[in-house]
């Protein structure tokens, strides 16, 4: 039997192969994953450092686009896993039935949110400080990573999460979402009524400032009006590296747990342990809008 296709959507300021670990991990629990990166995506990070101008200017329609022509040219739908802008992308996908089911963690914020935290527009800053950035890639300091991603973890591991993995962003799809809800054409709106969609399921980490917990939860009450699945988990003491840092494995592995229980396992000769639990250390339970 053909194993279960998962693709790898990663957010702004992290490179596709920050993915590595993940797919590894799937790769083993009998899946065929893969992290195919947004539209202009170097191969590598020194090669997007080197040149922020291939980042540049991609919208959230153009990321959308770029992953909907990857979905065609497989055999089966896929299982999307989406961090920050790729939770959204793949809520958007989702929503369009290209999507077997999808787990979207610390989604950016979709048309129709309307918690705007003090925080997010911190973390955000470094873009919107100038509108000129809606066309150029910006790129973050490793103090300004530390706020946006790695305020849970130790400065030293933080500072090396930077080194390792970011790169510049497009400011485009920032500047999108935040004009959602003025915009009844926006590229951030998803179809959260869709009844006959796959199953989908919301990752928060209580201790984002990128993504506050607020946000993901006003994310699920959007969904209210479909019949679909639609869960939700909290990692209370995780920020927005929650899939990079020490801690990814516990994220990984209740995403694993979850498909198992949709019915959306990998190869049926895999039954890794990391499917097998219910829950994972460090989660609260799931609840339901």
């Amino acid at each position: 039997m053909t194993s279960t296709p998962v693709l790898f959507i990663h957010g702004l300021w992290l490179h596709a192969s920050s993915w590595a670990p993940w797919i590894d991990l799937f790769e083993h629990a009998g899946y065929t994953a893969t992290a195919p990166g947004w539209p202009g995506d170097p191969e590598s990070v020194q090669e997007a450092r080197e040149n922020p101008e291939s980042i540049a200017d991609h919208g959230i329609d153009d990321v959308v686009d770029h992953f909907a022509a990857i979905i065609g040219r497989l055999d089966t739908r896929p299982v999307l896993v989406g961090h920050s802008f790729g939770g959204m992308i793949a809520q958007k996908l989702l929503g369009r039935d290209l999507a077997a089911a999808a787990v979207a963690i610390d989604a950016a914020q979709i048309k129709g949110v309307l918690p705007l935290p003090l925080s997010a527009l911190r973390a955000t800053l470094p873009v919107f400080r100038n509108p000129a950035n809606k066309h150029r890639a910006v790129s973050l300091t490793a103090e300004q990573f530390r706020f946006a991603f790695g305020n849970a973890i130790s400065a030293d591991e933080s500072d090396a999460l930077f080194d390792r993995w970011g790169i510049p962003a497009p400011g485009r799809p920032l500047f999108e979402a935040a004009a959602a809800n003025f915009n009844p054409h926006s590229p951030a709106k998803v179809d959260t009524d869709n009844s006959g969609r796959g199953p989908l399921l919301l990752i928060t980490g209580g201790r984002d400032n990128t993504v506050p917990e607020a946000v993901t939860r006003a994310t699920l009450k959007q969904y209210r009006h479909s019949d679909a699945v639609t869960d939700l988990l909290e990692f209370p003491d995780r920020a927005h590296s929650l899939t990079i840092d020490r801690g990814w494995r516990d994220v990984a592995q209740a995403c694993l747990s979850w498909l198992a229980t949709q019915g959306l396992g990998g190869s049926p000769d895999h039954s890794p342990d990391a499917a097998a639990a219910s829950r994972t250390d460090g989660a609260d339970s799931r609840v339901r809008p």
